[in-house]
């Protein structure tokens, strides 16, 4: 199971505080120049709400007295398709470092800086990228785009893939429990759609199913995030501290650099 897929807060958790976000907001103005195609990442451990956020980012941005044009978009199209994975032996990998196309990623945010590129996507229902569902974006003034891999190693700004970088950050129990319930809610939503991915658990009952979570989430999510993509948290240029209510504790790394 993709760590990509069982995890981000769902749409009407609990949000950000106005205050919070706000900050989120004002410390990507202080960045902004106005020019050219502003890419801001939004990383972080799985279920600690990145699309959340970076939708909530999309409407504050989009308010500023300039009216940017933002796009949004999220890492998880660049995923290797299920049947390269299967070719590969990394299956049992979605989601870590190796499952992703990074080259793919790295030439759709160069292209989209000088016009149009096209952006694939997941299908969460098919449990594989969805050629279908891909997007031709033009060059917008902002670009969010959200996810995983977002942050390659490089330990400058120019090695990245973008202009800033967000990291969530919360506690990892927090993280876990978010996890669950995502899953849970994937899980009960396929009551009615036979073709999800998660119908195949429709036969257990919510605490097997909760167990299967804890499961995926001890030996999958959970080491990727320690080996991984917390790595990320030291790069970022914006930490943002969240509660178990999804709530903003704090903002750091607000000042311009």
């Amino acid at each position: 199971m993709s760590e990509t897929d069982l995890g981000e807060a769902p749409a009407g958790a609990p949000g950000s505080s106005p205050s919070g976000l706000n900050r989120v907001a004002q410390a990507l103005r202080e960045r902004w120049t106005g020019r050219d195609c502003f890419i801001v990442g939004v990383t972080g451990a799985v279920a600690s709400g990145k699309s959340t956020l970076s939708a909530a980012l999309r409407a504050e941005l989009e308010a500023w007295p300039e009216r940017p044009a933002v796009e949004l978009v999220c890492t998880d199209g660049f995923l290797h398709p299920n049947q390269a994975l299967d070719a590969l032996g990394l299956t049992a990998r979605k989601g870590f470092p190796e499952s992703y196309d990074t080259d793919a990623l790295r030439r759709a945010l160069e292209s989209v800086r000088l016009g149009p590129a096209v952006f694939p996507a997941y299908s969460h229902v098919a449990y594989d990228v969805d050629p279908a569902l891909a997007r031709r974006i033009d060059r917008p003034d902002v670009l969010i785009i959200e996810g995983l891999s977002l942050d390659l190693g490089g330990e400058t700004a120019g090695d990245r893939l973008v202009d800033v970088l967000i990291y969530l950050d919360a506690e990892e129990q927090d993280i876990e429990h978010w996890f669950v319930q995502r899953f849970l809610g994937l899980w009960q939503a396929a009551e009615h759609d036979p073709t999800s991915f998660y119908a195949r658990f429709r036969g257990l009952d919510r605490e097997q199913v909760a167990r299967v979570a804890r499961t995926v989430w001890e030996q999958v999510n959970l080491p990727n995030l320690r080996d991984h993509i917390v790595k990320a948290r030291g790069r970022a240029d914006i930490i943002v501290r969240k509660r178990l209510d999804h709530g903003i504790d704090a903002v750091t790394g607000a000042a311009q650099p």
